[in-house]
């Protein structure tokens, strides 16, 4: 996947003269699956993957495809009020720290959700509790990994290694539902979610044409109002609204 777009992706950057590389953090759950993801990206194992529910990432990991782009593997929440507290403030600090006075370092952030789970609740509080608060709208990817787990598995054609009809149809409803949730739960209006398997490289192509369309046309400006709400207030809010689910 090195090479896939690649054209594409440097006249963009030069075009509208971002800094190299594009920077974007992944965020998600537990089980998500952000370091299979990577793995599907680079075509080779760059990130250890968990078996279960056990992550593997506790930290921000960077790992650079080319020179003109760079993914960051964050820790997913789900490992308890106290893990999640911190990585949510974490995942803050990612998204408003600088690379010098002017501008911030992360360019995008995706956020990765289950496509085998139906409570997206902890998914779209991270949204709106954490991430809407330390990075702009458009600067914000939604994907929904692990289709093949969709439906408990089935319908998911093990030699093709991708879904048949019946599955297609329910990930695309999936989809269509994400998009409605997410806007009705923080008002966000998102282009519809692609949906794939980091596992069995099912519309990894489909993924980065996702993330290619999302690149932004400017540099991400520092401001202040932005700079002044802090990663512990953002955690703690998020934290608030888990005690209420």
């Amino acid at each position: 996947m090195k090479n896939y777009r690649f054209q594409d992706i440097q006249s963009h950057i030069d075009r509208y003269n971002l800094l190299t590389p594009l920077d974007i953090l992944l965020v998600g759950g537990t089980g998500t699956g952000k370091s299979s993801t990577l793995n599907a990206l680079f075509n080779s194992t760059v990130a250890k993957v968990g078996e279960g529910v056990d992550p593997e990432t506790q930290h921000v990991s960077a790992h650079s495809l080319h020179d003109y782009l760079r993914f960051h593997d964050s820790a997913g929440l789900g490992d308890g009020k106290e893990n999640d507290y911190n990585h949510a403030k974490n995942i803050t600090w990612e998204l408003q720290r600088t690379c010098n006075t002017d501008y911030h370092f992360m360019d995008l952030t995706m956020v990765l959700l289950d496509g085998g789970s139906r409570d997206l609740g902890t998914a779209f509080q991270l949204l709106e509790s954490v991430v809407l608060k330390a990075i702009e709208p458009q600067r914000v990817i939604v994907a929904i990994n692990q289709a093949d787990m969709a439906m408990k598995g089935r319908y998911w054609n093990t030699h093709s290694n991708k879904p048949e009809p019946t599955l297609v149809n329910f990930l695309e409803e999936k989809a269509h539902s994400v998009q409605h949730r997410i806007n009705e739960s923080t008002g966000l209006t998102i282009n519809k979610p692609v949906y794939y398997s980091a596992k069995f490289h099912y519309n990894i192509h489909v993924l980065v044409d996702h993330i290619i369309h999302h690149f932004p046309t400017s540099r991400r400006i520092v401001y202040n109002h932005r700079e002044s709400k802090g990663s512990d207030s953002n955690a703690s809010g998020f934290l608030n609204v888990l005690n209420l689910l």
